[in-house]
């Protein structure tokens, strides 16, 4: 997994500190973009520069290129920090042009744009002249790279007016959370961070945050040859008012490793013949995952079933009913999608929150969540999916559009029912199946992913 920060300030300033300066940072950061354009075929460039620090790193990019491409550099708010006005001498020192901005200024056709007008630390809303611009540069064709951080979007990763669309953004130093949000992944494109001079171990500090990466995924390679299905552990989901829902589940559960997987039924349901039926809920099972398809089916079990010492994964319906509250001081996972969170943190007299405010807020509300609830596990669901235990939050960048399909959740949520039976950890188990869910629902075309398909590519990964 890789460290992500809120702000990176502190981990510059530890640079300077120890005896680097801003001109050495800046020189790598504008390096780092240099190579990633240079590793394409572009001949003309347009860089938007803006009057700071991060405006400073597209000029020191543009210099970069003088002599090699066609370099079109535009400040369209002039050059104001110290780092700015030195790096704009330099350029004009080594015959650099330059002008200011205006729609009619990109009516030529370039290979490549570049976005260096914000950088990390945006708090204010953008003024027209600006919203002009990233609205013009949206509509160009041709390679667009952002510098650090998409014009645009505020350190949570939220819009302060139109935001800049990169193919690419290069960020600086470290993996910023703004790049991580929801919304930001319709902009960011490839993240790809730049080391400014020092290892990315030593540019560090403790944080809350960690990006997750496919080698954090631990699957359930079986290794011992002389073993049997008991020791893979028993899964029980219950089946609700629409089947279908624990059907999916319990064959999730079954595919992904767990030796034995029973549907919890009220009445004799025809299931796949792998699985098995009953009527029981008791503790002979190593791990119950409920909710996903409930409905009112089990309204008069639940206390009992939410009062088992048994861990459980927690899904859908279940976050619309109160007795969710005695679940909650035990070893569970919860896997609400953000419309269910909104139910969930109302239950728990959280606040009033709609799912607007949930995905404007996601990393913070789920980080106060874990830390309230200690032996949670939380997964909440999203284009970027959050994992949030014990204060710390883990983020699964991996899903794409495909996995927006009925039936993707309940595939997930027994999928990580399996890895509790199998003995994992429920927050390994949790991050492994989330991984593992969404490398399997990387599917072209992306449309057409189903529960069952999804299920079936398990079996592909490796």
């Amino acid at each position: 997994m890789v460290e992500v920060f809120k702000e990176v300030y502190t981990l510059d300033k530890a640079c300077y500190d120890k005896g680097l300066n801003e001109y050495i940072l800046m020189e790598n950061a504008a390096r780092g973009m240099y190579e990633e354009i240079k590793n394409r075929n572009i001949k003309s460039i347009c860089i938007i520069s803006g009057a700071g620090n991060n405006g400073a790193d597209g000029i020191a990019l543009a210099r970069m290129l003088l002599g090699e491409i066609d370099v079109n550099l535009f400040l369209p708010m002039g050059v104001k920090s110290q780092m700015a006005k030195f790096q704009f001498e330099v350029y004009k020192n080594y015959g650099g042009k330059y002008s200011e901005f205006t729609p009619t200024d990109v009516d030529k056709k370039y290979d490549c744009y570049v976005d260096a007008i914000f950088g990390s630390g945006l708090k204010r809303e953008l003024d027209s002249k600006i919203n002009n611009i990233i609205r013009t540069l949206n509509k160009r064709d041709g390679f667009k790279l952002a510098c650090d951080i998409p014009t645009g979007l505020d350190e949570d990763g939220n819009p302060k007016g139109e935001v800049f669309k990169a193919d690419v953004t290069v960020t600086m130093g470290g993996i910023k959370l703004a790049l991580l949000s929801d919304f930001a992944k319709d902009y960011v494109g490839d993240i790809k961070a730049v080391n400014l001079g020092v290892s990315f171990k030593n540019y560090s500090t403790k944080t809350k945050y960690y990006m997750l990466t496919q080698n954090d995924m631990n699957l359930p390679i079986r290794n011992k040859l002389n073993t049997h299905k008991g020791r893979f552990g028993h899964v029980g989901v219950l089946v609700g008012e629409k089947k279908g829902a624990g059907v999916i589940s319990s064959l999730a559960a079954l595919n992904f490793g767990a030796g034995l997987v029973t549907c919890i039924t009220r009445e004799k349901t025809e299931i796949p013949y792998e699985l098995m039926q009953n009527d029981i809920i008791d503790d002979r099972f190593n791990a119950l995952v409920f909710g996903m398809g409930m409905g009112n089916f089990y309204d008069d079990e639940i206390d009992k079933i939410c009062n088992l010492n048994i861990k459980k994964v927690i899904d859908a319906d279940m976050f619309y009913k109160k007795e969710i509250l005695n679940c909650l001081d035990k070893e569970v996972v919860l896997t609400p999608h953000p419309k269910e969170f909104s139910s969930l943190l109302k239950l728990t007299k959280f606040g009033e929150y709609n799912v607007e405010d949930i995905q404007k807020n996601r990393f913070n509300l789920a980080l106060e969540f874990s830390n309230k609830y200690p032996k949670v596990v939380l997964l909440l669901k999203g284009a970027n999916t959050i994992i949030a235990y014990k204060g710390q939050l883990y983020i699964n960048p991996l899903g794409t559009q495909a996995l927006a399909k009925g039936g993707s959740g309940d595939v997930l949520a027994g999928m990580i029912g399996s890895l509790l039976a199998q003995g994992y950890h429920p927050l390994k188990a949790t991050i492994t199946a989330s991984l593992a869910h969404a490398k399997a629902g990387n599917v072209k075309p992306n449309y057409s992913l189903t529960p069952m398909k999804l299920i079936d590519n398990l079996s592909e990964l490796s």
